[in-house]
Order: structure tokens, then sequence, then C-alpha cells
């Protein structure tokens, strides 16, 4: 994609923000964002509670497989350790390395995914959601994965703040 492309995309982006009514459709707006900059065949979006040691889903791009309902407990692994300590995104690009991290892998699995990008939200050098976006095996390489970094994490941020107004 070059550049003029991604500038519109993000202008489009920036004005689903501004008529933004409730959370829901910020996130729509930046899971549209994903679609056109990235792909996926599965989008999420988690915030994170640390002090309850928990995280939540607040959007799904699959209500029925992955509905917006309760809490599940954050577990300290190799996961953790880039997307909650280092703020970096976590790639795997393999149904294997899912498996190491994730215990619902073969719904992941079953819903034709094999890679995902779990990319952080930061505001005030505090991790306060994650951006999960799934794809097909070997999906994310490095171009993708560096444009997910360069063009969403922004815009993820501002969906976050707006969602919580």
């Amino acid at each position: 994609m070059n550049e003029n492309e991604m500038k519109r995309h993000l202008k489009v982006f920036d004005h689903a923000i501004r008529a933004a009514k409730g959370p829901q459709e910020c996130w729509l707006a930046l899971q549209a964002l994903a679609g056109k900059t990235a792909g996926f065949k599965l989008f999420t979006v988690m915030t994170v509670d640390m002090v309850k040691d928990v995280a939540r889903r607040v959007h799904t791009s699959h209500p029925a497989e992955y509905p917006v309902t309760g809490t599940k407990p954050i577990h300290r692994d190799a996961w953790f350790d880039v997307v909650h300590r280092q703020q970096k995104p976590f790639v795997a690009n393999t149904i294997l390395e899912i498996a190491q991290v994730f215990p619902d892998h073969e719904k992941i699995w079953s819903m034709g995914c094999g890679s995902v990008v779990n990319l952080p939200v930061v505001v005030e050098g505090v991790l306060v959601a994650t951006i999960n976006l799934l794809h097909e095996e070997h999906f994310y390489t490095r171009d993708i994965v560096e444009g997910i970094e360069k063009y969403l994490a922004g815009p993820a941020k501002i969906a976050y703040l707006s969602a919580k107004r």
C-alpha cells in the first residue's frame, strides 16, 4: 500500500472517530482501518485491568465465537513479557506458536486462523488494552507487522480514549 492510500484510510478513520457515538462505533472505526491496512479474519479488542489482574473483551468482529462478556485472568508467560513488560507487539505465525500461549488455540484454528498480532495500547506509559488481529498461518510478515506498528498504534490510542469518553 502506498502512502497516498494510507493517508486516505487514515482520513476515513479520522472522520469515523469524530462522528462516533459510543464505544462500539470507535472500535468499528479502528476495525475498518485494520482491515484496510493490515488484514484479518478475526479482530478483537481487550482492555486490561492490572489492579484486578484481568482482561475484558470489549469488541469483536465475531460475536458468536468470541462474545463481549466477562473477564479472563492475566497469565504471566512469554506473551505477558512481550506485551505487558516490553510493550511491544506479540507475533505468532503458526498455530503451534499460538498454542504455546493461548488455551483457545483449537477455536482459533477452527476459524481458519493460524497467526496473530497483539498490538499493545499504551497510554501514559501504562498498558490499557490490546488490539488483536488473527489471520491464516504465516500471514503477518515483518512488513505487515511494521505497518501495524506504524499505522495502527496511534489510531488504537485514539479509539481507546474516544471509547472511554
